[in-house]
């Protein structure tokens, strides 16, 4: 009688052998399913990600943010269009602040009927006022707006810096002016050229600090001439009228009523 043979192992044949898992292990598995929904989720969410060679991503929250509320800059007209070397009033260098946080409007209390090629010439008049009669060391406004909407560098210092002006008693520091050229009270009609210059102004530059022109901003009073005595803290809008900041009517009432739309127009520009 011949003895079978036994069967012949071709090399690797144990590492085909299939592994047998025990009757008690496979009832432990049945009975514990949410113990291997979240095994499987765990080798999902971390070696997957590792084996495929990829970086596991960070949750949303852990990343640090990096998108700022930001407008474009207007087209700002240098001073050189405005002031001339006749006209020049020797002056020191400019100061600087860290960084703007508000915004005041004014109006220059000037006729309002101009030719607008006119601006640059009443711009002058009132550097040559505010250095000559006042005997101020520049024009106080860090801008100007004429009633089409041309935007203009007041104060020297550069436009993208925070140039401390001299157009708010008590807040000239950490904020900016915004002239608008003419007189604007109770009445009279505010261009739309000009509220939109003024909010593409003031979302560029409180932008730069990431400002939402809607809320408030808080400021600390350096000069008892304003509504608040020197180093009181006071919360002001962060586009404000110049009556918010000094006893005046300044920016005129018609003006004053057009600055709530010009703060949403602001953060609009800045995608908020």
């Amino acid at each position: 009688m011949r003895v079978p043979r036994s069967p012949r192992r071709t090399p690797g044949a144990r590492r085909r052998r299939r592994i047998r898992i025990p009757r008690p292990a496979l009832v432990l598995l049945a009975c514990l399913p949410g113990l291997a929904a979240v095994l499987v989720l765990a080798l999902c969410a971390n070696g997957v990600g590792h084996l495929s060679g990829t970086t596991p991503r960070v949750p949303a929250a852990a990343r640090p943010a990096t998108l700022r509320h930001t407008a474009p800059q207007p087209r700002i007209v240098p001073r050189s269009a405005w002031l001339d070397a006749l006209s020049r009033h020797a002056q020191p260098p400019p100061r600087y602040d860290d960084k703007v946080v508000a915004v005041f409007v004014h109006h220059t209390d000037s006729p309002n009927g101009y030719d607008c090629a006119d601006a640059p010439r009443i711009i002058r008049y009132l550097y040559a006022g505010q250095t000559g009669v006042r005997d101020w060391d520049d024009i106080g406004y860090n801008f100007l707006v004429d009633r089409c909407g041309t935007i203009y560098e007041g104060r020297a210092g550069g436009v993208g810096r925070a140039v401390t002006g001299a157009h708010t008693q008590g807040f000239n520091h950490r904020t900016a002016g915004i002239a608008a050229i003419g007189t604007f009270t109770a009445g009279m009609v505010v261009p739309k050229a000009m509220t939109d210059a003024i909010a593409a102004l003031a979302a560029w530059k409180l932008g730069l600090a990431d400002v939402d022109p809607r809320t408030e901003a808080h400021l600390v009073s350096s000069n008892s001439l304003s509504r608040y005595a020197a180093g009181t803290s006071a919360t002001l809008p962060a586009l404000a009228g110049h009556k918010d900041g000094y006893m005046t009517s300044c920016p005129g009432a018609a003006l004053l009523a057009r600055l709530p739309e010009v703060r949403v127009a602001a953060a609009r520009l800045q995608g908020r």
